[in-house]
């Protein structure tokens, strides 16, 4: 079940007292292996992250991790309620930060749907960001 679909993503960072959003509707693939969803797309100049692409593997309402790859490589593992090791690509260079899952939710089904999940990323357990993110998987007719 690989399918073509439009994919909307809005990310809310907080930082240092301020807040930015970003906003991307691309398409990509969606797809369901070994019991989870994926959803798979290239991003673009406007995320910061051009020529890299990212998947995101949907492990129920539990656990997201976000796999970029290309310019930028980076594995995140967002788990509600633990905090993970995990490698970041700033695009200037490589770090481990910790990344702390604050919510995961998952209304994703065969046909597409809604998942939203929360996180903070920390260096040396300082407080570096809190993020959220909220993705809508629809239909597409690219064919």
């Amino acid at each position: 079940m690989k399918k073509d679909v439009l994919i909307e993503i809005k990310g809310v960072y907080r930082q240092g007292g301020e807040e930015d959003q970003i906003e991307l509707c691309t398409v990509g693939s969606y797809y369901r292996r070994n019991g989870h969803y994926y959803i798979a797309y290239d991003e673009s100049e406007a995320t910061g992250f051009e020529d890299t692409h990212t998947v995101l593997k949907v492990e129920g309402s539990d656990r997201v991790t976000l796999i970029r790859s290309g310019s930028t490589k980076s594995q995140l593992i967002i788990e509600r309620g633990v905090r993970h090791q995990c490698h970041y690509d700033t695009g200037l260079g490589s770090m481990t930060i910790g990344v702390s899952g604050n919510r995961v939710v998952s209304l994703l089904n065969d046909d597409g749907g809604r998942l939203e999940f929360a996180y903070t990323l920390d260096v040396n357990t300082s407080l570096a960001s809190e993020n959220a993110v909220f993705v809508q998987v629809h239909q597409s007719s690219i064919s």
